[in-house]
């Protein structure tokens, strides 16, 4: 009989020497080593290497007959090749076998003193694969890559074998092979002759065995717990000890103690700070020197100790002084600025006053952060930032207890800490940006150290002591006060930075800008002229923000090239930039247009809306089409933006006739509002005039006037309510270069806390209702129909 090994074509005879295993099943396209010393399996071997080196190897039901007979062994077993016969000293017989194919003995003699085996030949499984043998090889090989990794006792070299054969049957077979199991399974797999069964039968072993592993790991882990911590620690303290007087380093247990009692008398502290400490040296001193409870006291005194409980630095009163430091730092900014001077007088007359809670709102770039570090540097005082923006953890503003492993004060005890008095300038920055989660919410803890009524008992989980918070200056930094809650909000005194106007950028960058710039660039050899003209040219056209970061960069950009000239080898003394010169600098004009209309236009009106990046105008456009009386918004709206659009539509609606509009106008019509810039999200209701002006010139073709834009949230009766952020508004106006504003007349209270720059150029129109509105932004008001344009009398009443 002929078959094919590994595309070797090999004659099998149909009887062979048969060789009974005592404790080993041998799997087909497996190398195997085995001892071979009884007499009757010797001189089987010699006869198979007489003949064509192929034996029949079978394993014994038990591994104690010496002697079997036929029905101490299996049926089935495999046909296998001699490789290799090496005499042992003993006399054993160590030979190398390769399995080649599963076989069945129908039929055992003996013959000359050995064993004879009648066989039956079973050529490999090689019918063609399907998806369920795939799915069926891949679970085995996934299930048995587990199991290699959970029992050491397998190589991983063997899943590199594996990935390597494409044979299923071999697969199976050297899956198989590996496993660590018993004779009578091992032998149930090598009975099958199907593929599929033989998978399936390893799918079922391996998962057993995968059980029985995890449970063995479980014991194994618990008994390895179940060692006696303390015994372990003390083995270590011990060999830790010898290793620091080996290196002579050791010193005296009592000898850090002696250190703290040192510092508790030499330092000034509350009596209730001084007592827990006394108490827990006293604890410290009595436990051993290297247990993990000594390392969490001795850490607990240390910052207890490490704190200034009474450390004040003395603060600078002198008016003069402060101001003219604030304004040698900052421009503008004369609000914050009013309000520390406040706070130094009132420190003059009273003595001794509660720190303030300022917050600072206004669009990125107007100068928070760094008026803080500012304001500090003006009075004398530590300056201490803190970052907001992303936190989640409540621990992170009261700490964490003591009883957790690693834990620590909070972040403010902790910057405390550094600053090394307890009366420093304190920045939290974007307090608009705090998060919240399962973990807690940082704003509520933040309640207690921004109360001036509470935080001159503030509890730090860590501390489980109170420290006073009420000498700290806090100045917090928001964006925008929306999303800061509301308990949160009161706790603070706001002072809003509104965007800056073009004469204040000038004076910013000529002033502040340019000689920071030029000393960190390097030039200060170089003398650059940097004419207003240049300044404006940048800041009008290459810039379109409230604050003054853009401007620095590009400011910067121009420096750069200069340096980067000198660098080269240019010999340049002197440069004067000129705007022509700007443009070939950093490239063409990047804000050329507005974007906005010049000209009266038809369902078209421009809006004024304040983001946290400052105020900006923003047109409408609406448009009517055949339909069935459905409003579209788009332009990435919000909610309550959509509603303001709705409300609008009603507001026509019920008043059609008045603005000459039959009463069933919309019955057969689609109405389309969008605002443009549709990737940009927007919302509140202050765009509300300005979405009605849009609808009704669009419904009514009256055009709208382009030179005026507006602002005002309005009700289904048509009153037109006061809105927020009027002063960046208003800048947005005069950036876009619109003179002619109309805004609710509930914000004329508001015009007084604005500056008169703002309000220069710019005309003002206040609104009660809608209907003033119309006058100001439409070319012409729109006729009432009449009676007879109606054919409705009643509908005329109803209007």
């Amino acid at each position: 009989m002929k078959f094919v090994h590994n595309s070797e074509t090999i004659n099998v005879k149909s009887s062979l020497p048969a060789i009974p295993l005592r404790d080993v099943v041998v799997f087909p396209h497996m190398i195997y080593p085995l001892l071979v010393g009884r007499k009757f399996t010797v001189l089987a071997l010699q006869e198979a290497m007489i003949r064509d080196k192929q034996v029949f190897l079978v394993a014994q039901r038990s591994a104690n007959t010496d002697n079997p007979k036929a029905d101490d062994l299996y049926a089935s077993g495999v046909v296998a090749r001699v490789l290799q016969v090496m005499k042992l000293p003993n006399g054993t017989l160590k030979v190398l076998v390769e399995g080649l194919f599963r076989a069945q003995a129908s039929h055992f003699s003996w013959s000359d003193g050995y064993l004879n085996a009648r066989v039956k030949v079973f050529a490999p499984d090689k019918s063609d694969p399907d998806r369920e043998l795939e799915a069926l090889s891949r679970s085995a090989q996934e299930q048995f890559a587990e199991y290699v990794r959970m029992n050491r006792r397998v190589p991983d070299e063997v899943l590199v074998s594996i990935s390597s054969i494409d044979q299923y049957h071999q697969i199976a077979d050297t899956i198989a092979a590996h496993l660590l199991h018993k004779i009578d399974v091992k032998q149930s797999i090598l009975e099958a002759i199907d593929v599929k069964d033989q998978f399936r039968l390893l799918g079922e072993i391996l998962k057993e065995e995968l059980e029985i592993l995890k449970i063995e790991m479980k014991i194994e882990g618990s008994v390895r717990e179940s060692m006696s911590r303390s015994q372990r620690e003390v083995y270590l303290q011990q060999q830790l000890k010898a290793i620091k007087d080996e290196l002579g380093q050791g010193e005296e247990p009592g000898a850090e103690v002696d250190d703290l009692w040192a510092k508790l008398e030499e330092g000034s502290f509350p009596d209730k700070v001084r007592a827990k400490a006394e108490e827990e040296i006293r604890k410290l001193s009595k436990m051993h020197p290297y247990s993990a409870e000594a390392g969490v006291v001795r850490t607990y005194v240390e910052w207890i100790l490490a704190l200034p409980w009474t450390a004040v630095t003395q603060e600078r009163t002198d008016f003069e002084m402060v101001k003219s430091i604030l304004d040698g730092d900052h421009y503008g900014l004369e609000k914050a600025k009013k309000r520390i001077l406040e706070h130094l007088a009132v420190i003059r007359l009273a003595g001794k006053v509660r720190g303030p809670i300022l917050c600072l709102v206004g669009p990125p770039g107007v100068g928070k952060t760094s008026v803080g570090r500012s304001i500090a540097h003006a009075l004398g005082r530590e300056f201490v930032r803190m970052s907001l923006g992303g936190i989640h953890d409540e621990a992170e503003i009261r700490g964490h207890r003591r009883t957790y492993i690693g834990a620590m004060p909070g972040r403010i005890i902790q910057s405390l800490k550094k600053a090394e008095t307890s009366n420093p300038l304190f920045l939290l920055d974007e307090i608009d940006k705090l998060g919240r989660d399962f973990r807690g919410d940082p704003a509520s803890a933040l309640l207690e150290v921004l109360d001036p009524e509470q935080n001159n008992t503030f509890a730090d989980n860590y501390l489980e002591l109170e420290f006073d918070l009420s000498n700290i200056l806090f100045i917090t930094t928001a964006n925008s006060t929306s999303t800061i809650p509301e308990p949160l909000r009161d706790r603070m005194e706001i002072i809003r930075l509104p965007g800056y106007l073009t004469f204040e950028k000038l004076s910013i960058a000529r002033d502040y800008l340019l000689p920071k710039l030029k000393k960190e660039i390097g030039l200060g050899s170089v003398r650059i002229d940097f004419p207003d003209d240049a300044i404006n040219e940048i800041s009008r056209y290459y810039t379109h923000e409230a604050g003054v970061r853009e401007l620095e960069r590009q400011l910067g950009s121009v420096l750069r090239k200069i340096a980067l000239s000198v660098a080269e080898g240019k010999q340049i003394r002197r440069q004067r930039i000129t705007p022509k010169k700007i443009n070939t600098l950093i490239g063409p004009r990047k804000y050329v247009e507005t974007g906005l209309k010049t000209t009266p236009t038809v369902g078209y009106a421009i809006g004024l809306a304040w983001t946290e990046s400052g105020g900006e105008a923003l047109p409408v456009e609406a448009v009517p089409m055949h339909g069935k009386g459905n409003l579209t918004l788009t332009g990435s709206l919000g909610d309550v933006l959509r509603e303001s659009g709705s409300t609008a539509l009603s507001y026509v609606r019920k008043h059609a006739i008045k603005l000459g509009l039959q009463p069933n106008f919309y019955e057969k019509l689609d109405l389309h509002v969008h605002m443009p810039e549709g990737a940009v999200p927007k919302d509140g209701p202050s765009a509300g005039i300005t979405l009605l002006t849009a609808v009704v010139s669009a419904l009514t073709e009256i055009p709208t006037r382009t030179d005026i834009a507006m602002t005002g949230e309005i009700t289904l009766t048509g009153d037109v309510l006061a809105i927020g952020g009027l002063a960046e508004k208003l800048l947005a106006a005069k950036r876009n270069g619109i003179t002619e504003v109309v805004i609710p007349d509930r914000n004329r209270k508001d015009l007084v806390e604005l500056r008169p720059e703002l309000l220069e150029g710019i005309n003002l129109h206040f609104v009660k209702n809608v209907r003033d509105v119309l006058k100001l932004a439409l070319t012409e008001m729109p006729r009432p129909l009449t009676r007879a344009q109606t054919g409705s009398p009643a509908a005329i009443g109803r209007a």
